[in-house]
């Protein structure tokens, strides 16, 4: 993105048309240029290329390989940015492919569709361009390809393929592709090439292993006279993928994640291919905390006496697109904290300091200014807060529900809230004009008063009721004017958090997010959104949501202290969460909604690690609202996920109402409803994809409400669109919200008549 996010303005005024495709690629070209010299300036000797994106590496890979979805009209030859961007996000005629999160992180891909009948054919030279661009400028790199089977086994079967259709056949499919790449760069001059394999450290079986075994075998001579790296991340790798990974045929070199698989170290120690390569992923690529450098260069001392001294590389943990660019760019963090961190810039200062102190090169300066730095974190008083410490340990062990049970609870709801069938609502943010954004830049930078701040958000907040009163939708939203970011918002407000100017890192496309960072035990000192939430409800008679940010999605989209476990931090935030609850529900607010979007986000990797962190994620989201009265309706949304395989877990939230994405994954949410799970609170599954500037006609939200009529009972659905509206622009979103509430009217009249 670059470090001022220079690549999403380009982005964002090509689809506009503000700009050309030549401006667009000036701005990217002109961003490589920089990582690379960067990369080679602070003296790492193996540089990644092909990591830049215009949208995201697996559809990077998608276009590689030709795997274009025939409702895009592509005829062969060179993917240009049409039909790049359309797979992406969709056009005037044809929706976008689905997205969906990058394992547990907060970034997206877009799903390739694939199926029997998919002609591949090398369609994208992107990877061979990169790795000669780099090395017009001096810089030899290592090009970097998602790797075959992860390829596939993150693929879904396209629309009208069988759900059961195994993507691994087309194995055989892709290779020649993959061979032709891998010719060019070796054509090029390119002596390593990495393949990505994240999917190595799930629990895959014996078939899918075996995936691995024959697709290197059938690889192995084209890749003859490379070095080659296959590269995992984000967890440990179980022993049986191991002993796969170990004995592929024409691999070089291995890449781990050694600072969340830190079971990989015991599997190294005892059983590491002798004469390979070691890429020791010692520093953290997903979080922001320095290095602890002596901790680590412990560590690698022990892997050089299993792997040797010349066959032990030092590396990050993952790539460094997690993580915000450069701490250089902050000029107004606390100068202590600021101590305390490094972004990617200063992760590859990490990374050469490591390697020099293994070859003997120790920059005792640096190391001892890293301890002093690790020293002042563990004892500053800033961090630790007993009353929190205290508060949150009492949480352990007991069980926090609402004394009455969902079916009760809707019942008085509906007494006070007297809903149609089928209720209207959306998920929280409205439009985020240029005005307003200005209004809120101006206040923070004390250019206005705050009494003519909250002047512009009342009338703003206004604006956003009236029209949807004359939408005539039934539950309303305030449109989060006041609000930059839903969870920054909330970090800004409580203790225990620190915020960036320019921490963002990539989302998905050009959508970028600024983590605010937990470095300390959270409270919460005074109320956040009541004056803004009763203003609302003193605007309207109808039903106004008070909007939050639950626990769960606060942690997972924060960068998150690493000296205590994750629940600790979040049963801390739960507690300040349940205050503002009830101190809403006091104001009057009759409906609260507490977002989840990040539940299912941070789902552990292994099977075996599932069932803590969703006992305790769960029970952080039950903690906020136990505590609120029947008639006080509590929402929650998901968005964006597979939640099929956790549905059991968000029944568990007793939420009174879930809306969630659907529409956008072909609707596959339904489909857990058809195999029979019973759900009795309300349900929203989104009836419109938000992500796309596309606008759907009454008739097929109509289509998309019957599908769900045909599994859900029509007293708990509601009809909502995916997600928030704060990327779309009032000349979307008025038209897709009035085809909405056209769409239940027009069922509300078709139930009645059926009667």
């Amino acid at each position: 993105m670059g470090p001022k996010r220079e690549l999403k303005f380009a982005l964002e005024s090509f689809w506009d048309k503000k700009s050309s495709a030549e401006d667009l690629e000036k701005v990217a070209a002109d961003l490589r240029t920089s990582i690379w010299k960067q990369m080679a300036g602070a003296g790492i000797k193996y540089i990644p290329s092909n990591t830049f994106s215009y949208y995201d590496q697996v559809l990077d890979t998608t276009a590689m390989l030709g795997a274009v979805p025939p409702r895009y009209g592509w005829n062969g030859g060179e993917i240009g940015f049409d039909v790049y961007f359309s797979m992406a996000r969709g056009n005037a005629s044809v929706p976008a492919m689905e997205m969906t999160k990058w394992f547990d992180t907060n970034y997206h891909f877009i799903v390739p569709e694939l199926g029997p009948d998919v002609h591949f054919s090398y369609a994208s030279h992107k990877a061979v361009t990169e790795y000669k661009e780099a090395k017009a400028l001096g810089v030899d790199t290592v090009p970097v390809l998602v790797g075959p089977v992860s390829y596939l086994l993150l693929s879904k079967p396209a629309k009208g393929v069988e759900k059961t259709f195994s993507l691994l056949s087309l194995l055989g499919k892709i290779l020649p592709v993959y061979k032709e790449v891998i010719s060019e760069l070796k054509a090029a001059g390119a002596s390593w090439i990495q393949f990505d394999e994240p999917t190595l450290v799930m629990d895959l079986d014996s078939h899918k292993l075996q995936a691995f075994t024959d697709a290197y075998s059938e690889l192995e001579s084209t890749l003859s006279g490379l070095n080659v790296l296959i590269e995992t991340y984000f967890a440990d790798v179980p022993a049986e993928a191991f002993k796969t990974l170990a004995s592929l045929k024409g691999v070089t070199a291995y890449g781990f994640d050694l600072v969340r698989g830190t079971k990989t170290l015991d599997l190294i120690k005892s059983e590491f291919p002798k004469g390979k390569y070691l890429f020791a992923g010692v520093v953290d690529g997903r979080n922001i905390w320095a290095n602890d450098l002596a901790a680590s260069l412990s560590t690698l001392h022990e892997l050089e006496g299993i792997v040797g001294k010349d066959k032990l590389v030092v590396s990050t943990s993952c790539s460094l697109l997690h993580t915000a660019v450069d701490l250089i760019n902050e000029t107004k963090l606390d100068k202590e904290i600021k101590s305390w961190l490094a972004f990617a810039a200063q992760k590859i200062v990490e990374v050469n300091a490591l390697a020099k102190a293994l070859a003997g090169e120790k920059d005792e300066a640096f190391f001892s200014a890293n301890a002093a730095a690790q020293a002042s974190r563990k004892s500053s008083p800033r961090v630790t807060n007993e009353a929190v410490q205290k508060a949150a340990a009492a949480l352990r062990g007991s069980d926090h529900r609402r004394a009455t049970n969902v079916s009760a609870r809707l019942d008085a709801q509906q007494k006070k809230l007297n809903l149609p069938i089928l209720p209207t609502t959306t998920i929280g943010s409205f439009p985020q004009t240029i005005e307003l954004r200005r209004v809120r830049r101006e206040y923070k930078a004390k250019k206005i008063s705050e009494d003519d701040y909250i002047k512009a958000i009342k009338e703003e907040i206004n604006k956003v009721v009236k029209l949807q009163e004359e939408l005539d939708i039934d539950v309303l939203v305030h449109g989060e004017p006041e609000r930059n970011d839903m969870v920054e918002y909330f970090g800004e407000q409580l203790s225990g958090f620190a915020f960036t100017v320019n921490g963002w890192v990539q989302s998905y496309g050009s959508r970028c997010v600024k983590p605010p960072i937990i470095y300390g035990d959270v409270s919460r000192p005074n109320p956040m959104t009541v004056f803004w939430s009763s203003t609302a409800q003193s605007m309207t008679a109808r039903p106004m949501k008070g909007m939050l940010t639950g626990p769960v999605t606060i942690l997972n989209w924060s960068f998150v202290r690493n000296d205590q476990p994750r629940f600790e931090t979040c049963y801390q935030i739960a507690l300040a969460i349940k205050d503002e609850v009830e101190d809403l529900e006091k104001a009057g607010i009759n409906v609260i909604q507490i977002d989840e979007a990040a539940l299912r986000e941070g789902l552990p990797l292994r099977k075996s690690e599932q069932a803590f962190y969703l006992d305790w994620a769960v029970h952080s989201f039950r903690i906020t609202n136990c505590g609120v009265q029947d008639t006080t309706q509590i929402h929650t949304h998901m968005c964006y996920s597979n939640f099929n395989d956790i549905i059991h877990s968000i029944i568990d939230m007793d939420a009174d109402v879930i809306t969630i994405e659907n529409s956008r994954s072909d609707e596959k949410l339904l489909s857990v409803f058809r195999e029979g799970v019973k759900y009795g609170a309300g349900i929203g599954p989104g009836v419109y994809d938000i992500h796309s500037p596309r606008i759907p006609s009454t008739e097929e939200i109509a289509d998309r409400i019957n599908k769900m009529l045909a599994v859900l009972e029509k007293n708990i659905l509601w009809v909502n669109p995916d997600c928030g509206l704060k990327t779309r622009k009032y000349s979307e979103v008025k038209p897709a919200l009035n085809n909405m509430v056209a769409a239940a009217k027009l069922l509300r009249t078709q139930l009645a008549s059926a009667k």
